[in-house]
């Protein structure tokens, strides 16, 4: 198993920072890529045609490599909502039909739906749900006019992992995209994208994997391959390397899905860095940070419930929510974690812990005697 890599940050020492799922701290050589990046733009010069394209293709296998995919499928893009935008536009839905989306789910993975909506008169369909239930809740509502089917692989706010393998498989038993939001595990949890019925795979990279903020990813199936761009710029076209015949104006797209790509993708500080992260998250493999966190905070949930509040088996161990107590509040109990430098997230109704390879023991610890405390 992995031993703590605490050193590989520039976490203050008095720090107790279980927060990921709000966003990662920078690994050390992450924060000095891209300080080297930024300073190559000192002597533009050294920027070479061939440097806007050779990064840009490194990020996308790296990505493609750690979700078990084929790069020809991956995007280049700047924010989940710009992925979930992207294929929302290469959706035509009637007003007899509907889309699935998850009780308070990441807004980015709602809006675009809202839209579509209102402008085809199909129905949102919000599904409620509690731990492992809510899987059969969101079965249970594909039906033969579900188009849409808009999940992630857990829930941002509580931590409820969902079965995208059943969900995925129903979705195209009726026909339905089925789009799933990895944002919040991607990294820290396996996946293999092949292995899924899934037609866009969207993941933001500030979070586990420990990227840039303004960076992300979009995996598309088949269904989506040839579709639309949200916009036209001119790296996404075919024979953009040549700089030289930019203003022969081409119809047709690169190879793959770097026609959905961001005006601008070749960001030279950001590419370097999100580069250098994915590379560590592949050295330790999320297999091994899953078990990491597990046996990091397993004693400890035992510990949080032993104490009145509340963690649904159904959640992961590297996010999950803390319902409180009858005499516990979740202001006075987040007021109180920040007084003791323990940093975790407001979610809703539950106060969000997100641990990762960076925590120790002590981290923990403090995180418990909060929660006693508060208690009391």
């Amino acid at each position: 198993m992995l031993s703590c890599q605490r050193s590989l940050f520039r976490l203050p020492d008095d720090s107790h920072y279980l927060n990921c799922a709000y966003m990662s701290p920078l690994l050390r050589n992450v924060e000095e890529a891209g300080i080297a990046g930024i300073r190559r733009k000192r002597n533009p010069a050294l920027i070479g045609p061939e440097m806007f394209f050779s990064e840009s293709e490194e990020v996308r296998r790296l990505f493609a490599r750690l979700i078990g995919g084929d790069a020809e499928r991956v995007a280049l893009i700047p924010a989940t909502s710009y992925g979930v935008a992207t294929v929302a536009r290469n959706l035509r839905l009637e007003p007899d039909q509907n889309m699935v989306v998850l009780h308070e789910q990441f807004p980015s993975n709602v809006y675009s739906w809202r839209r579509l909506a209102a402008d085809t008169g199909a129905r949102l369909c919000t599904i409620e749900g509690q731990g492992a239930g809510w899987n059969e809740r969101i079965l249970e509502a594909i039906n033969a006019r579900t188009a849409v089917v808009a999940v992630s692989t857990v829930h941002w706010a509580n931590g409820t992992r969902f079965d995208l393998d059943a969900i995925g498989t129903r979705a195209r038993e009726v026909g339905a995209a089925f789009v799933v939001d990895g944002t919040q595990s991607l990294g820290a949890l396996p996946m293999e994208v092949t292995s899924l019925p899934v037609d866009a795979l969207i993941c933001s990279g500030y979070k586990w994997l420990l990227g840039p903020y303004s960076m992300g990813f979009l995996y598309v199936g088949e269904r989506f391959l040839s579709g639309i761009p949200l916009e036209e710029n001119w790296i996404t076209r075919a024979g953009s390397e040549r700089f030289g015949e930019l203003v022969r104006y081409t119809d047709a797209y690169q190879d793959g899905a770097r026609r959905f790509d961001v005006g601008e993708r070749s960001n030279f500080a950001l590419m370097p860095m999100m580069a250098a992260a994915i590379q560590q998250v592949l050295q330790w493999e999320p297999r091994r940070i899953t078990d990491y966190c597990h046996c990091l905070m397993s004693p400890a949930i035992a510990l949080i419930r032993e104490l009145g509040y509340k963690v649904d088996p159904a959640c992961s161990a590297h996010l999950f929510g803390v319902g409180m107590p009858g005499q516990v509040t979740r202001d006075s109990l987040y007021r109180l974690l920040t007084q003791h430098s323990v940093s975790v997230s407001v979610r809703g109704s539950a106060i969000r812990v997100s641990p990762h390879v960076y925590n120790t023991p002590a981290d923990v610890d403090r995180f418990c005697e909060v929660l006693a405390m508060a208690a009391r």
